[in-house]
C-alpha cells in the first residue's frame, strides 16, 4: 500500500495536520484499523472458515485490499459496490441483499464481463425470475438462499417446506451455490452468554438448511454465516464455510454497548470545531449536527445512550441534541461544563453510534495514525 503506520503505543491526539482540515472531517485512524483487520482475520482462521468481509462499512477500495485474506472473496450490500470492487480486481463476490428483478440486467452485465457475482435470494417469485434472466441471457447465475436463523430479518426458516421449493424452482442455467445467514438479532444482545447462544443459533441454523437441501437432491457447497458479535462471540463454526462480516474493520458505539469491543478499539471518528457555547446551560455547540453523524440512536435502547456521539477521551461528553449542521455538546448527567475549557474553535473527536451511517455522509477518509503516506482514502456512494 505505499505507507507504514505509526507505532501502536504513540498517542492518537488531535495533531497539526488536524487543525489544517476544515470540519466536519472523517477521520480513519489507520493503526487501529489494522488491529481491527487482523483480529478478524485470525478469528476465521481459528474458526476453520474463509473471511469474506463485508465491504459495505468501508466502502473504500483500500480497505478492502487489506481487508481480505488469501481467497479475495468480499461481500456487498449494493451493486454499485460490487461495480467499483470488480473495477479494482475483486471477482468473487457476493452481493448479500435479496435480489430484486430490476437490477438483474446489472448482475448479468457484470458475469458477462467475468466477474463471479453471486445473488440471494428467499421466495419461489425469485427463483424463477431469476432462472428466467439467466436463460434469457445463456449465462450461468450462482444462488445463494437465505436462511432466516432468529427471525430478525428476510430469509426462509430452516425447517420451512419453502427452502426446497426455492430450490426447485431454480433451473439452468442459475445454480444453487449454498445458503447464508445473518443473525441480525445479535444487535440487541450485550452479554457473552447471549452472543455466544445466537451464534450457535445462527450456526446451527444454515448448516441444518443445507441439510435438508442436500438431502432434497440439490448440491449445498457453500454455508456463508456472519455479523460482528457473532464472529466474535463464536465458539464453533462447524460445517459453515465462510464468515462474513463488516463493521468490526472500524467498530462503533454500538459495538461498544453490545460488548464485543472497547471505545478505544473505534477507529473512525468525526473531527468537529466548537462554533458557540450555551452559557446558561453550560453546553458546547459544534460543527457536526446529524448530517455529519448521521440520524441513526443505535445506542439509545442500550444501557447506556450515547446521544448522536461520544467526544473520544471524555467518557461524560456526548452530543445530547443535534440539528441539521449543529451539535449540542454536553454531560451526559445533564451538569454544565467549564466553557472555558472548551474555547471557540476548539476540535473535538466524536466517534459514531453507527459507522456504516456516519461515514456513508462523507465522500472520503482523512487518515491519521500513518508514519508516511496518503492523506485521504475516497469512498464511493449509491446503490
Amino acid at each position: 500500500m505505499g505507507w507504514t503506520h505509526a507505532n501502536p503505543g504513540a498517542p492518537m491526539s488531535v495533531t497539526a495536520k488536524l487543525a489544517d482540515l476544515e470540519t466536519p472531517a472523517l477521520l480513519l485512524d489507520c493503526r487501529q484499523l489494522q488491529v481491527n483487520l487482523q483480529l478478524m482475520k485470525d478469528r476465521a482462521r481459528d474458526l476453520g472458515v474463509t473471511l469474506r468481509p463485508h465491504a459495505k462499512t468501508a466502502k473504500s477500495i483500500p480497505i478492502l485490499e487489506l481487508a481480505v485474506d488469501a481467497s479475495c472473496r468480499i461481500t456487498v450490500s449494493t451493486l454499485k459496490e460490487a461495480e467499483a470492487a470488480f473495477a479494482a480486481g475483486f471477482s468473487d463476490i457476493l452481493y448479500a441483499v435479496g435480489i430484486a428483478p430490476n437490477k438483474l440486467r446489472r448482475v448479468l452485465d457484470l458475469r458477462r464481463a467475468g466477474c463471479d457475482l453471486c445473488v440471494v435470494l428467499d421466495n419461489v417469485e425469485a427463483a424463477r425470475a431469476v432462472s428466467r434472466a439467466a436463460r434469457e441471457a445463456e449465462l450461468a447465475l450462482p444462488v445463494m438462499i437465505e436462511i432466516d436463523t432468529d427471525g430478525h430479518r428476510a430469509g426462509i426458516k430452516p425447517e420451512a417446506e419453502d427452502l426446497i421449493a426455492v430450490a426447485s424452482a431454480l433451473e439452468a442455467p442459475a445454480v444453487l451455490k449454498g445458503v447464508m445467514t445473518h443473525a441480525g438479532e445479535s444487535y440487541g444482545c450485550d452479554a457473552p452468554a447471549a452472543l455466544q447462544a445466537i451464534a450457535e443459533l445462527e450456526r446451527a441454523g444454515a448448516v441444518r438448511a443445507a441439510e435438508r437441501l442436500r438431502a432434497a437432491g440439490h448440491a449445498c457447497p457453500e454455508v456463508s454465516v456472519g455479523s460482528t458479535p457473532t464472529a466474535l462471540s463464536a465458539v464453533s463454526l462447524e460445517g459453515v464455510t465462510e464468515l462474513r462480516a463488516g463493521v468490526y474493520m472500524f467498530f462503533d458505539l454500538v459495538m461498544a454497548g453490545i460488548g464485543v469491543c472497547a471505545t478505544d478499539q473505534i477507529a473512525l471518528s468525526v473531527l468537529t470545531t466548537v462554533i458557540g457555547h450555551q452559557a446558561g446551560a453550560g453546553r458546547l455547540i459544534v460543527d457536526a449536527g446529524w448530517m455529519a453523524m448521521s440520524r441513526d440512536r443505535g445506542t439509545a435502547k442500550q444501557k447506556q445512550d450515547q446521544g448522536y456521539g461520544l467526544v473520544q477521551g471524555h467518557e461524560d461528553l456526548i452530543i445530547l441534541d443535534a440539528n441539521q449542521e449543529h451539535g449540542l455538546v454536553g454531560r451526559r448527567d445533564g451538569a454544565a461544563l467549564d466553557l472555558s475549557a472548551w474555547p471557540i474553535g476548539s476540535l473535538l473527536r466524536i466517534l459514531p453510534n453507527h459507522a456504516c451511517a456516519t461515514a456513508a455522509q462523507y465522500g472520503h477518509y482523512d487518515l491519521i495514525g500513518l508514519e508516511q503516506g496518503p492523506a485521504t482514502w475516497p469512498r464511493f456512494s449509491g446503490w
